[in-house]
């Protein structure tokens, strides 16, 4: 498909019909590396130790700050790249393609080389406890060595996935995610690696769905990273951070908040409390996996159409968005309740571990369905470049608006109050992102 079929297929193709396309390929990727995630902690939970499953949901921050980072360069590249190619500018989009990456891999050899020069003191920042401190050496050590597979696996998906080839931006994430699973009872349990083996199993995953995602940009026929196209130029630097700090803000954040969390577990309920909440934030992961794969396959619509100044297909295209999300919250949110038990004992078999993560999982499956809005109009206002509104909501949900609840309800209720400080972060954070978006919709031409 040329640049020119492919900017009538993203501005013609009925909204009700495209979305679905692009959002299936991406709900199913990242459902994958959401329950790879996962796969770590349930083969670590059959290690029978509290301190290793606690020491895989330290860790689970770090990975996180390095999507943060990946997914500034991704959106922050994949937005723009979207906008120029809805307005005909390809060779702007040809050059954003290669800095985006580029920039990305320098980024990330960076913070490997300070990982692993600073390893135990990070691991202690990350919240580790000094009985999980020895755990979360010995699984970061291996997880700073894919960092730069890492990053680059999550930009090359983003950026094939913002040009519409969704389909092949999946096939790299699943390909590393299986290779991770397969690997993990062999390296852990086959090869008696224990805990180690488990984050060796990671790294490699990573490694070939990085080098996968480097063949599939090519049979996509989408824009190529050239190194000899890479130029440092200021205003791609200024456009990456612009359309990508509200998901460095939103991933970054939210990975502070969970640092701070693992204190606050730890205060209140020791080993205990760190792991059953690194299992929640595991499982709501891969919950909220399918909505954000919903969202992300509206975002190269928004962006196309709003580049090409059909705001109307822009108002459409949330519209629908919000509307099916809501009614696939709703299910997973009652399936989630009814089978929390179950699914903590799935991970620990610690009676306090699963007690407690049991009646966080339940809170947070209650508020749920505001997620609906919430991460739809997080993502729109991205698309379009609208930085400072997108950022104001991406840092308040697992941010802001979660850390003042965790300290005050905490303070008051202890664990109870520890397990109910995100459903109130999720309430707080909608009543943010209602008016936002509205006013948004209301600065556009043509009626709402």
């Amino acid at each position: 498909m040329t640049q020119q079929e492919k900017l009538v297929y993203m501005t013609e193709t009925p909204v009700a019909r495209l979305i679905p396309r692009l959002a299936v390929p991406t709900v199913i990727s990242m459902l994958v590396t959401s329950l790879y995630n996962l796969a770590d902690t349930f083969f670590v939970g059959m290690l029978d130790s509290t301190a290793a499953t606690g020491a895989v949901g330290i860790v689970f921050y770090y990975m996180a700050i390095i999507q943060a980072v990946a997914f500034m360069f991704g959106h922050g590249s994949g937005n723009y790249i979207s906008r120029a190619l809805g307005a005909k500018d390809e060779k702007s989009a040809r050059a954003m393609a290669s800095g985006g990456f580029y920039y990305a891999l320098a980024v990330s050899a960076v913070m490997m080389a300070l990982g692993y020069l600073f390893l135990e003191p990070l691991a202690r920042i990350l919240g580790s406890t000094e009985t999980i401190l020895p755990y979360t050496v010995e699984y970061l050590r291996w997880i700073l060595l894919g960092t730069p597979f890492i990053v680059g696996s999550f930009v090359l998906n983003n950026q094939l996935r913002f040009q519409g080839n969704a389909a092949y931006a999946m096939v790299g994430i699943i390909s590393g995610a299986v290779v991770n699973i397969v690997l993990d009872p062999v390296c852990m349990f086959a090869l008696d690696l224990g805990l180690e083996g488990a984050a060796i199993a990671t790294s490699v995953g990573q490694a070939v769905g990085f080098f996968v995602l480097l063949l599939a940009r090519r049979r996509a026929g989408a824009l190529p990273q050239a190194l000899s196209a890479l130029r440092f130029r200021w205003w791609m630097l200024r456009e990456i951070v612009r359309g990508g700090i509200p998901s460095l803000l939103r991933q970054g954040l939210a990975s502070v908040s969970g640092i701070f969390l693992n204190f606050v577990a730890g205060g209140l309920g020791g080993d205990a409390a760190i792991a059953a909440m690194g299992i929640v934030s595991r499982v709501m992961l891969v919950a909220n996996s399918a909505l954000i794969g919903f969202g992300q396959g509206m975002q190269p619509v928004v962006g196309f159409a709003y580049g090409a100044k059909l705001y109307g297909r822009v108002r459409e295209a949330f519209r629908f968005c919000v509307r099916y999300a809501a009614v696939m919250l709703v299910c997973i949110g009652a399936v989630g309740f009814a089978v929390a038990d179950p699914l903590c004992r799935l991970f620990q078999s610690d009676p306090e571990v699963v007690a407690i993560a049991r009646g966080a999982l339940r809170f947070q499956c209650v508020s749920f369905i505001g997620n609906a809005w919430i991460i739809p109009a997080n993502m729109l206002l991205q698309s379009v470049g609208h930085a400072l509104s997108a950022s104001v909501l991406a840092v308040s949900r697992q941010g802001l608006m979660l850390m003042l609840p965790l300290v005050v309800l905490s303070s008051l209720f202890g664990i109870p109050g520890l397990q109910l400080a995100q459903p109130v972060a999720d309430v707080l954070t909608l009543l943010l992102a209602i008016p936002l978006t509205l006013r948004f919709f209301q600065s556009l031409p043509g009626k709402d």
